[in-house]
């Protein structure tokens, strides 16, 4: 079965750090680039960050440019998210996304948590 499955998420104060998993079952990542994105409630879905399958290629949303990572270890079949200096309104459901379709459909995980405030 297809899956994507998110990890890493938890509760920081502002200007700490999380780093957030997204690890596939089913597929190999080294074939398929994949998305971060992040929604909250009254707020519209946003595009983070994106690493291409070779892990050569990488972008980011202007909102978390330089200091937000993108990594992956094809090893473990595994994406990473390293967010630092996080902000309140980093506040967000965090989601990975398979950017390419694969029969048919887009893949995405179930979504983690990531909460900041003092």
């Amino acid at each position: 079965q297809l899956q994507l499955e998110e990890s890493g998420g938890g509760l920081v104060q502002p200007g700490g750090s999380l780093r957030l998993s997204c690890t596939a079952s089913g597929f190999r990542l080294d074939k398929h680039a994949i998305g971060w994105f992040r929604q909250g409630p009254g707020k519209e879905r946003e595009g983070v960050s994106c690493i291409s399958a070779s892990g050569g290629n990488t972008q980011y949303a202007d909102s978390v440019r330089g200091r937000f990572a993108i990594s992956s270890d094809l090893a473990k079949n595994t994406v990473y998210l390293e967010m630092n200096n996080l902000r309140v309104d980093d506040t967000d459901i965090y989601y990975c996304k398979l950017m390419e379709l694969i029969n048919g459909r887009y893949y995405w995980g179930q979504g983690t948590q990531v909460s900041v405030s003092s």
